[in-house]
């Protein structure tokens, strides 16, 4: 007969509890994801120093470093962060749509949404994603492969259900439509567009780039 030990319950051990020294922990690299997120958004990138980020948090620089390798670490870990918020928010919003058109459009919006609320911290992480190494590293997050992957998935489906030829070239044609869907950030961030300006312009890129894969 197995054993049942006092931690054990119906069988199945209990999860222990976060020691003190581990919630400690927690709420540091919180109170400087916080002091972070907010110097990011108020300085840029480049203009937000660990110093400063430290100060903001009311702790040493040691401290932060005994959390965080460097400043591009404490970046990734907000973007992912973000991204993964985003991802989330795309796929329910695709979920949503009529058909394919409108399931990528809603995909799209979300984004654009998501980030609206967000303006000066999106235009600290685009300063960052065009960089020649932190870039690639910021645009091969998994929640932002998450995206891609969504819109093959869009794609795909469509194949299956008929609604695209099966010469669809859905790798590429999504690939297309993730740089159009990411280009429009610079519309949304650095010129002020309105969502409704937004939607309109993804809405004719979604249509032109579907052109020729519909099946006849």
């Amino acid at each position: 007969m197995k054993h049942v030990s006092p931690n054990d319950v119906a069988g199945e051990t209990r999860v222990k509890a976060p020691t003190r020294r581990a919630l400690a922990k927690q709420q540091t690299r919180a109170k400087v994801l916080t002091a972070a997120r907010k110097l990011f958004s108020e300085e840029g990138y480049e203009g937000a120093t660990i110093r400063d980020i430290a100060a903001a948090a009311g702790m040493s620089t040691g401290a932060v470093f005994a959390n965080f390798t460097d400043k591009s670490d404490l970046f990734r870990e907000i973007m992912t962060a973000d991204m993964s918020s985003l991802a989330e928010g795309m796929r329910d919003a695709a979920t949503k749509g009529r058909n394919l058109e409108d399931a990528l459009l809603r995909a799209f919006m979300a984004g654009y949404g998501f980030y609206k609320s967000r303006l000066p911290l999106a235009r600290a992480a685009f300063s960052v994603a065009w960089s020649p190494d932190e870039g690639q590293v910021l645009r091969n997050l998994p929640p932002v492969v998450a995206q891609q992957d969504l819109i093959v998935e869009l794609l795909n489906a469509a194949v299956e259900r008929g609604e695209l030829s099966q010469e669809s070239e859905v790798k590429l044609r999504a690939q297309m439509l993730f740089d159009a869907y990411l280009a429009n950030y610079n519309q949304a961030i650095f010129q002020g567009w309105s969502l409704d300006a937004l939607q309109a312009r993804a809405r004719d890129q979604i249509r032109i780039l579907l052109a020729g894969a519909r099946r006849g």
